[in-house]
């Protein structure tokens, strides 16, 4: 390994070099001091990783434009999750050095998922903040809700990824190797039936870490069970290495036109699922969950037009939905206390208690409706766009009327906060912290930016994603 090498690997060493070196001190000093630096460290690989030389070649990992930018928005969203922790964890009692240094872990899997060149390099990128996530999420400990959500969330995760690695043994079985690149090249003509089998496991396995419809019941109860900037990394950073995972996989199945045929159902299902039950929730982290289903359900549809631009697309609105689910989470964590607060109707009055988090709140409401200016409009367009230019008519007509169903439960949300009166006085909400102000603008000022905009990224996609 060259020193260029090694300096292309740096932003991936200082994430596992900094989870290890936050265990080893906070065993010998605990103290909240560990987030700080825990940010410290994201914040060093982040620039680390903008500076890195275009193209460096390592032994199953490629530093590319692409991984550039894909680890450079995941650690974005894990500073953002850090910044949410510090004073969350300490009023609902989340104690010890495994926090910072587990997300710490996770971003440094997402790291490797994004530059991976190989199967196996992928697999381990992928169940790395996965299992990190595990963890993660059933850290609360004494919340009976947590437990559940840890264990829905492993016992579903281990059989996923079991299904993922069948798949990788049955590709590299029928191909003799595992090399991204070299399955790409090799796939002329109608692929062998034991490559198919190795690809639809290899879509299931990535179903579950997208909550595609049928992979995506764990999600409900995983995102209310989990503390809430838990949630906030989980339904964002692991959705974007899951995609750039699977934009690394696509060309391995460009010449099977069944792959169309797997998306376009994924894609119908869950646009359908996700929407529709999400109707039915009164609980904000649910309804969040189940319309994050909804969501991926578009991610899906862009994917269905990938000859037509869709590919691009579903990086752009994966980005768009990201930064609105950091902001609506976000405000779920500066709200919430020991107790939580899901229910809805908790939410009366935010806009006055608390203007900025009732903004915030609002505006990532608006984004993931799709209503202008924010993002979301964008997103829904960029989407659109390309499933008509690619003529999937029938799914864009679908995914459109989904749209329409989910404006009124996103809108649902800010109607409580501002248009619905109490006959009790209205109790002043904490003071925010200047971290978690931070934490709530840079999402917000992202969704208006790429609402109004949104050239120089579409722009940046267009060149870094073929």
């Amino acid at each position: 390994m060259t020193s260029g090498d090694l300096m292309a690997l740096m932003p991936i060493l200082i994430l596992v070099s900094g989870s290890v070196l936050c265990l080893l001190v906070g065993a010998l000093r605990p103290g909240r001091y560990l987030y700080t630096a825990a940010i410290l460290v994201v914040s060093a690989a982040l620039l680390w990783s903008c500076a890195v030389p275009d193209a460096a070649m390592l032994p199953g990992l490629s530093v590319t434009p692409f991984s550039r930018f894909s680890s450079a928005f995941l650690y974005g969203t894990g500073i953002i999750s850090l910044l949410l922790s510090i004073s969350y964890n300490s009023r609902c009692g989340i104690v010890g050095e495994e926090y910072p240094a587990t997300i710490l872990f996770a971003l440094a899997g997402m790291g490797v998922t994004c530059a991976a060149t190989d199967l196996l390099m992928l697999f381990l990128g992928l169940e790395a903040f996965t299992f990190a996530f595990y963890i993660l999420v059933a850290i609360k400990r004494g919340s009976a809700g947590g437990g559940e959500a840890g264990l829905k969330y492993l016992l579903n995760g281990t059989l996923s990824a079991a299904i993922l690695a069948m798949g990788i043994a049955l590709v590299y079985a029928a191909r003799g190797t595992i090399k991204l690149a070299e399955l790409a090249s090799t796939g002329g003509g109608v692929p062998e039936p034991l490559f198919l089998a190795g690809g639809c496991l290899i879509l299931v396995g990535m179903a579950f870490k997208l909550s595609l419809v049928p992979a995506h019941l764990w999600t409900a109860d995983v995102y209310q069970g989990a503390p809430a900037p838990v949630t906030a990394l989980l339904s964002t950073s692991s959705k974007g290495a899951s995609l750039a995972a699977l934009l690394l996989l696509l060309p391995l199945f460009s010449t099977w036109h069944g792959l169309h045929d797997i998306l376009w159902l994924l894609a119908l299902s869950t646009l359908l699922a996700g929407n529709l039950a999400a109707l039915a929730q009164n609980n904000l982290k649910r309804m969040l969950a189940w319309s994050s289903v909804g969501q991926m359900g578009y991610v899906a549809l862009a994917l269905v037009a990938a000859p037509s631009g869709g590919t691009r697309a579903a990086a752009f609105y994966l980005v768009v939905y990201a930064t609105a689910g950091l902001a609506a989470f976000g405000v779920v964590s500066v709200i919430s206390d020991e107790d939580g607060l899901d229910a809805i109707e908790a939410y009366r009055g935010l806009g006055y208690r608390n203007p900025l988090a009732g903004a915030v709140l609002a505006v990532a409401m608006f984004s993931l409706a799709g209503i202008p200016p924010a993002a979301g409009f964008m997103g829904k367009f960029a989407v659109f766009a390309a499933a008509l230019r690619g003529g999937e008519f029938v799914l864009a007509l679908v995914g459109i009327l989904s749209a329409l169903v989910a404006v009124f439960f996103y809108l649902r949300v800010v109607v409580v906060m501002y248009m619905k009166s109490s006959d009790a006085p209205l109790i002043p909400v904490r003071r925010l912290n200047c971290g978690e102000v931070a934490a709530l603008l840079a999402p917000a000022f992202v969704m208006v930016l790429l609402g109004v905009y949104p050239q120089p990224l579409l722009k940046l996609l267009e060149r870094i994603i073929i």
